[in-house]
């Protein structure tokens, strides 16, 4: 299937599918489905079994997290933190970690103005990969390295944020 060029054109400024040539970028657009969230809608739902990873085009995206907080004797509190903010130009691909298995959704991310994204489904990234294997590796050591950097700065901010609170409760 032929794509538009400007398509190619976009997800070769996608990190994960950067050292991909016209061919592969052609076999990642037959897999991938387009959808369009206006703005408070959400994309995806915290704790939901994620199946699918969205190469992120155009627009904006909030990303929140639940917090459960022991309250006094009542038992727990619950309260929405707001994580951060993501532009498409800066941020490329998200829910890539349900491309590794059915786990739970780490964040619910809702659209923050008009977003366009590329879903791809865990089973045919599965299928793309064993048919193509060399494209596999490339996209799959990109992808281990986005995930190789998050982990990295939350082990920063654990860092940070615990002798944050040592300093606090020395007082």
């Amino acid at each position: 299937m032929a794509h538009h060029a400007s398509l190619l054109e976009r997800f070769r400024k996608i990190g994960i599918l950067s050292e991909l040539d016209d061919a592969g970028l052609e076999a990642v657009a037959d897999i991938a489905r387009r959808v369009s969230f206006d703005t408070g809608e959400t994309i995806m739902h915290e704790g939901e079994n994620g199946e699918t990873m969205y190469l992120f085009v155009e627009g904006e995206v909030d990303v929140t997290k639940n917090l459960t907080l022991k309250i006094g004797r009542k038992g727990f509190g619950q309260a929405e933190k707001s994580m951060n903010k993501l532009k498409a130009e800066h941020v490329s691909v998200f829910g890539e970690m349900a491309m590794f298995g059915a786990e739970p959704r780490s964040a619910t991310i809702t659209a923050a103005s008009q977003c366009v994204l590329y879903e791809i489904s865990r089973e045919d990234f599965a299928s793309l990969c064993a048919a193509r294997p060399t494209l596999g590796v490339k996209v799959l050591r990109r992808i281990a390295a986005v995930l190789s950097s998050r982990v990295r700065k939350g082990n920063e901010d654990v860092l940070k944020l615990s002798t944050a609170l040592s300093i606090a409760l020395s007082k």
